[in-house]
């Protein structure tokens, strides 16, 4: 990135007084950066996929990816960073940064290159959380203090706020029993859609279905669901 030019060389100390409020360190800049994104899910799922980002600010970043993930998720980001914007390896040729995924929304792939999210996520430093390590399939927060490198730090998503997988049937909303016909695709580690079968669900509802199926799925992996006649 030698050579970089633009509105990195407002992050001085005296820059909020020369160039007024607009000129802040929080400021997003538009910059087209390439990053490599990598997503383990469980112990024995992971992918990686390579992207570009939409905006950046030295404490998080906007992306888009062609497989989907979830808010709570650590991703690890491999990306040119100017240096001028990095609060840890200056003399890197890139910049490694653990990120945590704080929002996700759907967009069109016919319009954003076959990219299915949108997702903004915070960086929290230069190494993921011991319990990480233990199981990725956990997910976190936000926490209230920050870490040595002035990022944020995370701590672990409440046990109240993570939906729970229950062979109970005990739901808010009532799910009917009714038979519809649906598709059911599985993503590949490579976000290609790899696995599919025909099927019937066994009853459903507005947020969720159970689906008979000889496909082999763990808990937490993520799937494309559709319906020819709805």
């Amino acid at each position: 990135m030698q050579g970089f030019r633009g509105p990195i060389g407002f992050l001085t100390k005296d820059s909020g007084k020369r160039e007024g409020k607009s000129r802040r360190l929080r400021e997003r800049f538009e910059l087209a950066l390439p990053v490599r994104v990598h997503c383990r899910e469980s112990l024995d799922l992971e992918w990686n996929e390579v992207s570009r980002l939409v905006d950046v600010t030295p404490f998080g970043a906007r992306l888009r990816l062609k497989r989907p993930t979830e808010t709570g998720r650590l991703l690890l980001l491999t990306l040119p960073m100017p240096r001028p914007l990095r609060c840890f390896d200056h003399v890197e040729d890139q910049y490694r940064v653990w990120s945590l995924v704080r929002n996700v929304k759907l967009v069109d792939p016919a319009s954003h290159k076959g990219a299915l999210v949108e997702i903004g996520v915070a960086f929290v430093g230069k190494r993921p959380p011991k319990s990480f390590e233990v199981d990725p399939s956990r997910r976190y927060e936000i926490a209230r203090s920050i870490n040595e490198l002035g990022l944020s730090e995370v701590t672990e998503q409440a046990s109240d706020s993570i939906p729970e997988i229950s062979t109970t049937d005990k739901r808010k909303e009532t799910r009917h029993s009714i038979p519809v016909e649906v598709l059911v695709e599985v993503f590949a580690p490579d976000g290609s859609l790899a696995q599919s079968e025909s099927t019937v669900t066994e009853n459903i509802s507005c947020q969720g279905a159970a689906i008979f199926t000889t496909l082999e799925l763990s808990p937490g992996q993520f799937v494309r669901l559709s319906s020819q006649q709805y």
